[in-house]
């Protein structure tokens, strides 16, 4: 399409007249990515049996991430008259909205370890929180106030990761029978939203590009739903854990598969879909070489904290230079929501 009929393009104005006035909710995927990179370093260092400052330098880090985003986001809120909270109602934008009391909850889960009444109040408000947003998005979802065309992968976020990760958030606190109660939660949406998933990318056009990393999402549940498992189980291998397992290996043989794909693309802030997906396979994986009592679980923990960590470094250098400057920043924020407004359009 040429610059003077993008210009001339309804659906592409309105969707760029949004972007001048507000954040994207998908850059949350930053703070989860950083909280998925702590994940893998806390593996790690269970593994490896590191000092545990190791992996807290990372839970800092995704600690400052999630605050800074959350402030930005209120902050070009109020200035732009569009506020976080009507971003809620956006097909699209609004279940990644559910990002921010999922990291919540995990950095809840660290933070049990060295000050467990402080985790714990950490993890039953956010787990409060994520109940009432997933329950309001259902609602929605129900009385057929979505479009086809929004849904993509943010949607497993708010019922799926939102229940796994509750799941294991709170069977670390001792609420184990309510822990389950948000695993069948997570397992039951996993199936729902994975099939309305499929079912958008085969009967409507494809995703535009800034969207496409949100296939990887696909790739977490097994993986979140897995480390859940384990909490609750008290790291007892057991059948149902295996067939998880397995489940993780072939969505990963799925998204090696994609990988072309991805490699077509130009950068985005979208990259970031990749990155809490990957995050949660390799802490999966190195649970797994410890539960197995591999004599290569510290290494393994090791090679796959360091490879991760290199990962989100590349993205992250990226995304520094895709936003330095007031304007390159909102042409980066443009990109997300354009894609959204536009996805969201065509399944009207």
């Amino acid at each position: 399409m040429s610059q003077d009929s993008s210009k001339s393009d309804p659906v592409t104005a309105r969707a760029e007249k949004v972007v001048a006035r507000r954040i994207p909710l998908n850059t949350f995927a930053i703070a989860l990515g950083l909280t998925g990179l702590a994940t893998t370093w806390s593996a790690a260092a269970a593994a490896a049996d590191l000092p545990i400052a190791v992996p807290q330098v990372f839970w800092g880090i995704a600690l400052v991430s999630l605050i800074w985003l959350i402030a930005a986001h209120l902050a070009r809120g109020l200035q732009s008259g569009v506020p976080l909270r009507k971003q809620l109602h956006d097909p699209a934008q609004g279940p990644l909205a559910a990002i921010v009391p999922i990291a919540g909850m995990l950095m809840g889960v660290d933070l049990f370890t060295w000050a467990p009444l402080l985790g714990a109040v950490v993890i039953v408000v956010c787990m409060t929180v994520t109940l009432m947003l997933a329950g309001w998005l259902l609602s929605r979802w129900l009385t057929a106030q979505i479009e086809l065309g929004a849904v993509h992968g943010g949607y497993l976020l708010p019922t799926v990761a939102g229940g796994f990760v509750a799941a294991r958030a709170a069977a670390t606190i001792g609420l184990t029978g309510l822990g389950w109660a948000a695993f069948g939660v997570g397992l039951l949406f996993w199936a729902v939203v994975t099939t309305l998933i499929l079912v958008r990318l085969v009967a409507r056009t494809a995703l535009p590009d800034a969207l496409v990393p949100t296939l990887t999402v696909l790739l977490a549940p097994p993986a979140v739903g897995g480390l859940a498992l384990f909490a609750l189980d008290d790291g007892e291998v057991t059948p149902f854990s295996s067939a998880l397992a397995g489940l993780t290996v072939l969505l990963g043989v799925v998204q090696l598969a994609l990988i072309p794909q991805y490699r077509r693309l130009p950068f985005s802030l979208g990259f970031w879909s990749f990155t809490f997906p990957v995050a949660a396979v390799l802490a999966y994986a190195i649970e797994w070489t410890v539960l197995l009592q591999l004599p290569e679980a510290p290494v393994v923990g090791w090679v796959l904290a360091v490879v991760m960590t290199l990962f989100i470094g590349a993205i992250g250098i990226r995304s520094l230079q895709a936003v330095t400057g007031s304007g390159a920043r909102r042409s980066a924020e443009q990109v997300l929501s354009t894609a959204d407004a536009l996805d969201a359009a065509v399944g009207r």
